[in-house]
């Protein structure tokens, strides 16, 4: 049976609910999102003369879930207007309509009898073949299935989002005994394809894989840190980013997640386990007295820290008072700092006889040795613990990577020493000669199962540029660029700069790249496995060199940017730009001008050059203007004075889109660009597209002329710009910035309708930018983003 699902539903409409919800609607799937019917009327239903059977009252919980997701922040939808696929309804009067789905996910309160109480329900009204599903952190699958109809259980699984589902990438999917296989597969596929995640296959025991091996991480931290008499700031200052782990390391992390809920995790595996163990997930006394306080966190104003006034103060453990923040010094820290890539820096650590070496290494190897030991338990593999841990808890490395790293053999050698009970697989695989977890062999990962290595198997989707290049190696390379074959006729354009900020050496491979893949290659690729896309153009170079007044210098590089965007734009072959995470500024200017763009659903794409004092330099503000009109309908008269107006604004007030969905609605990208849900299979889908536009016989777009709106235009959009500035929204300095923007956009003091080559328009932009460059208070922007990362409103 082909299974499709076009319509679900989801039953608990709370943050988790909702946001599985909102995230459905995300990837065009209707949601009916369910809940309790009140059991009395709130005051303003008193007041708007509402009775309890109202449909409005009986369905407030739900409704009142979906009117919050437009608030909250992080936004659980990527566009506003996905929230009209959410409908609201409730347990009494809906649930007949679960036959209208194809998936039902149960998120309701964690509680065995209530959920089995909800699925008894469910299995009267859903259709046969529908799959139904969980979404809880902990409790027994099989428990919950129990009693159920065949063809239920047959359909049946857990799948465990991690919050926020929007962004977070972990999905736990958990069959039962009963769980048909075809249902498993097709799930994990789902999971991976549809929904956008990293889907591991974890086992039905207690908290599943990353909470269960998370959790006791951090109570294992919080052990060491009063045995050790570390400070609360004193352990987050090394158990963040020095160690590969999220910035929020340790307490804070435990503040943001809510220590409600981490104690609620906690005690799911207390109440399931014995021995060791057991006192492990057992909780401090201060932690009670927390909790007995009510300082969950964030949500309570106050946990492990309490910020007051501007300062950040850190809980004592003994007095249970706030105090200043420490953050914890030692030589190991400083020699961390100073050393390069994860793997260097965690061995200047833990190896470390200091305070801060000691922390880490009491921290680190328990939760190695307990991962170890659930080998097998919690899931099949350590490939699947790894990933949970990393995409679940933002780990760098999972445990068996992060052992790998440190050094397995010496490790263990220590560890041993130290009487450390060291589980016997990995004691019988060193003894095999098998010293690491993990291989990698003319660019193929394996991992260590059962006495051998095996080859690690990645969806076809996934694209691995490492691995590519130590495999075929770089057709061409700059310190700024690679160009690399990724397949089947064609090339991948990456930029390897300092935070891929364009200067002249990308600028030369771009154009290198271009004509190599004219000559050889069906079509071009640009993107990258960074953590950004581009932030845009190196601002640093361009200050320098208008400080030393050397505007000839930057005449010459705004020239040579605008050819590269224009070679982009006219390659007779194929250049998909695949964006991510910030495309800013020349990150989207690189972007505009090719023939399609594929960008992540998470892509943050702006044109941000009036933060910095500046206008687009690099062809941006024609081509969002050009792409804006395009969008236009055929045929059909349209308002050109409001298409300048648009783009003037978008620009002038540096907006940038907070997902791929609105940098269409920005007019960044048009209905013939694509957006993938899944940030690991961008580089294939922006290859498939390219391949497909050589397939279709592409051409080159014609050079055509541009209707600009001229001097009555200008005058428009100063008006605009001018009332903004008599409000206070914008400074004297913006006005300044506003006016060289209408000049460009506008086409200078030419009649309304003129049409005029884009060259025209790119000396515009051109001379605008220079103006500005060389202005005391542009400069200021510039130095101020540089060493604050913020802009400056002078």
């Amino acid at each position: 049976m082909v299974r499709q699902i076009r319509k679900a539903a989801v039953l608990g409409s709370g943050v988790m609910g909702s946001g599985i919800a909102a995230h459905l609607a995300n990837i065009g799937i209707p949601t009916l999102l369910l809940d309790i019917v009140p059991r009395e009327l709130s005051e303003d239903e008193k007041k708007k003369g509402l009775t309890i059977n109202d449909k409005q009252v009986r369905n407030r919980f739900s409704q009142s879930a979906i009117t919050k997701l437009l608030k909250q922040k992080p936004a659980p939808l990527t566009s506003k207007k996905h929230l009209a696929l959410i409908e609201a309804g409730n347990f009494e009067d809906d649930l007949q309509r679960l036959s209208e789905v194809d998936w039902v996910i149960e998120v309701v309160v964690e509680n065995l009898a209530v959920k089995q109480d909800v699925f008894t329900k469910v299995d009267q009204f859903r259709k046969p073949g529908s799959i139904i599903s969980s979404n809880t952190s902990g409790i027994s699958i099989e428990a919950m299935a129990e009693g159920r109809s065949e063809d239920f259980q047959k359909n049946f699984l857990g799948t465990h989002f991690f919050n926020p589902p929007r962004y977070l990438k972990l999905l736990e999917v958990i069959p039962t005994k009963a769980t048909d296989p075809n249902v498993l597969t097709f799930m994990k596929q789902f999971g991976e394809d549809v929904l956008g995640k990293g889907v591991v296959e974890a086992k039905d025991t207690p908290n599943f894989i990353a909470n269960r091996i998370g959790t006791y991480g951090l109570l294992v931290t919080v052990r060491e840190m009063l045995k050790g008499g570390y400070s609360v700031g004193e352990v987050d200052s090394v158990t963040g980013p020095l160690i590969g782990r999220a910035k929020s390391a340790t307490f804070r992390t435990l503040d943001v997640v809510g220590l409600d809920t981490f104690a609620h995790v906690a005690k799911n595996v207390y109440d399931q386990v014995d021995g060791e163990e057991k006192d492990v997930f057992t909780l401090p006394d201060f932690v009670t007295k927390m909790l007995d306080n009510g300082w969950y966190g964030s949500k309570s104003g106050q946990g492990f820290f309490h910020k007051k006034g501007k300062e950040i103060l850190e809980l004592d453990p003994e007095t249970l008072e706030y105090v200043a923040r420490k953050k914890l010094k030692a030589p190991s820290v400083e020699m961390a700092k100073q050393a390069k890539g994860l793997g260097n820096k965690m061995k200047a650590l833990v190896y470390s006889e200091d305070r801060a070496g000691q922390l880490l290494w009491d921290i680190l190897t328990p939760a190695l040795l307990y991962s170890a030991e659930l080998t097998g338990e919690i899931a099949d593999d350590i490939v699947s613990i790894d990933q949970a841990m990393k995409w679940g808890f933002g780990w760098s490395t999972g445990p068996f990577e992060t052992w790998d790293s440190i050094g397995l053999e010496k490790s263990v050698s220590r560890l041993e020493q130290e009487g450390k009970k060291v589980p016997q697989w990995v004691t019988d695989m060193l003894a095999n000669g098998f010293t690491s977890f993990y291989k990698e062999e003319d660019g193929v990962v394996s991992y260590y199962n059962n006495g051998e290595y095996k080859p690690l198997q990645e969806n076809p989707k996934v694209i691995n540029l490492k691995q590519i290049k130590k495999q075929k190696g770089v057709i061409k390379k700059n310190s700024g660029a690679s160009l690399i074959d990724i397949g089947d006729g064609i090339a991948l354009l990456e930029f390897t700069s300092p935070n891929n900020a364009i200067g002249l050496d990308i600028i030369q491979m771009i154009n290198q790249s271009i004509d190599e893949v004219e000559a050889n290659y069906k079509g071009l690729v640009i993107g990258n496995q960074g953590k950004n896309f581009c932030v845009g153009a190196n601002i640093a170079m361009m200050l320098m060199e208008a400080q030393d007044d050397n505007i000839f210098e930057l005449d010459m590089v705004i020239t040579q940017f605008h050819k590269a965007m224009l070679k982009i734009k006219y390659s007779s072959r194929p250049v998909v730009a695949a964006p991510f995470n910030m495309t800013l500024g020349g990150g989207a200017e690189v972007c505009l001008p090719a023939a399609k763009i594929q960008a992540s659903t998470e892509t943050y794409m702006g044109l941000v050059e009036a933060g910095v004092g500046l206008i687009p330099g690099g062809g941006g503000a024609k081509e969002l203007y050009v792409k804006t009109l395009k969008s236009m309908p055929k045929n059909v008269e349209f308002d050109l004075q409001k298409v300048a107006n648009n783009v003037f604004e978008s620009i002038a007030t540096a907006k940038v889109s907070t997902s791929g969905e609105e940098a269409r609605e920005n007019n960044f990208l048009n209905f013939a660009d694509g957006i993938s849900i899944n940030p690991d299979h961008l580089i294939y889908d922006a290859k498939q597209a390219a391949l497909a536009l050589y397939e279709e016989g592409y051409t080159a777009p014609a050079n055509t002329k541009i209707p600009v709106v001229g001097e009555t235009g200008y005058a428009a959009l100063l008006l605009g710009a001018e009332s903004m500035r008599l409000t206070g929204f914008i400074s004297d300095h913006d006005m300044v910035i506003a006016k060289k923007l209408a000049f460009v956009l506008a086409g200078g003091l030419v009649p309304f309708g003129t049409e005029v080559d884009e060259q025209y328009i790119l000396n515009l932009e051109k001379e605008a930018f220079l103006s500005l460059i060389q202005m005391p208070k542009s400069q200021q922007r510039m130095q101020n983003m540089l060493v604050k990362g913020k802009p400056l409103r002078n």
